[in-house]
């Protein structure tokens, strides 16, 4: 398992290890001891799939309280995936980070608790997983509009394709300060 920092720290790339053959391949997509032994200790209670259409935007999302760390990764096709850092006080607040995930690269993102999270398909057609550090609590879910641009995220698509909540989400600097995780260095 190999990890790579992003630009914006807690944020990582995890690449797992990759064997394969002529008949497919194998490759652990979680292993607790591994992420471990390189700082991470994410307790996972809940697990997700998702597909989505090409230019199909998803977040950017995030709970408060009950903030979720998410392990994602990409089951089938290939997704620009996007964290923010939200917590309130820290020192990266409002910086954004990126990775392209694709069932061909194999690679997983962490995005700690307090950061918002979102993703566009880059493919005809993606499946999403992620890994959950807490279940969802509709009552603290909660979004981050994707084209603030105070964020100015570099999005790969235009005109996406939205949910409705999603198209309405307010501008990070529009959303109550008790309504956004705390940073706790």
């Amino acid at each position: 398992m190999k990890v790579i920092e992003t630009d914006l720290p807690g944020c990582v790339v995890i690449e797992p290890q990759v064997f394969g053959d002529a008949r497919g391949f194998f490759y652990e997509s979680f292993n607790q001891d591994k992420l471990a032994a390189h700082g991470l200790n994410p307790r996972f209670v809940q697990g997700n799939v998702s597909s989505s259409a090409r230019g199909v935007l998803r977040g950017l999302h995030y709970q408060w309280p009950n903030p979720q760390g998410k392990y994602v990764s990409v089951l089938e096709g290939e997704v620009w995936d996007v964290a923010v850092d939200i917590r309130r006080g820290s020192p990266h607040y409002g910086r954004w980070t990126a990775a392209v995930l694709s069932a061909e690269n194999k690679r997983h993102l962490w995005i700690p608790e307090g950061f918002a999270h979102g993703f566009a398909v880059l493919s005809e057609r993606a499946v999403f997983s992620y890994l959950c550090t807490h279940v969802y609590d509709a009552k603290a879910d909660a979004g981050v509009r994707w084209d603030d641009p105070d964020l100015a995220i570099d999005w790969p698509v235009s005109e996406p394709g939205l949910s409705a909540k999603d198209a309405v989400a307010p501008r990070l600097k529009d959303i109550a300060e008790d309504r956004l995780p705390v940073y706790a260095p």
